[in-house]
């Protein structure tokens, strides 16, 4: 396969990624945040959970576990 002309690829620059958030409607920006907070929330739980939490099983018990 050979490359794409150098023209074909000029949208994909980072500048004008940027520039095309523009078009967003400006009604749809605080659901993005309402989204954004609500995905950096539950992350935040769910590792605080699993790190602090004490009686989560990590290991097989059992007699089944004493077989593998």
């Amino acid at each position: 396969m050979m490359p794409l002309p150098k023209e074909e690829q000029s949208g994909h620059t980072v500048s004008q990624r940027l520039r095309s958030l523009k078009r967003i409607p400006p009604e749809l920006i605080p659901l993005g945040v309402v989204l954004a907070a609500a995905i950096f929330a539950a992350v935040w739980s769910l590792s605080r959970k699993l790190y602090t939490d004490t009686t989560l099983r990590l290991y097989r018990q059992g007699p089944e576990a004493k077989k593998a």
